[in-house]
């Protein structure tokens, strides 16, 4: 349904101008999924001509969770909700 309506408006649109900027979003998901099961899910995920997959190893994965978790601490300070080291408690402790 939505692919036709994207044709439609398309198609509308090529009707009233030269040319047409059509920008395309992409959602990306992270999922975590258990060794024994992963194999089952890539070959479910591949199977789909919608879907991109491209498997982690572990150490992008806990860099993608620690990242995550900073701008999340980031987030929680710009809202007062969480107060941060100051940058001279920071260096004292190294």
């Amino acid at each position: 349904m939505g692919g036709f309506l994207l044709e439609s408006l398309l198609v509308m649109s090529l009707r009233l101008a030269n040319f047409v900027l059509l920008i395309i979003h992409v959602m990306k998901v992270l999922i975590d999924v258990k060794d024994s099961k992963a194999e089952f899910v890539m070959e479910l995920l591949n199977s789909l001509s919608f879907v991109k997959t491209q498997p982690l190893t572990h150490t992008k994965a806990q860099f993608l969770k620690e990242l995550k978790g900073a701008v999340e601490e980031v987030t929680l300070a710009k809202q007062g909700k969480l107060k941060l080291q100051s940058a001279k408690g920071f260096l004292n402790e190294l």
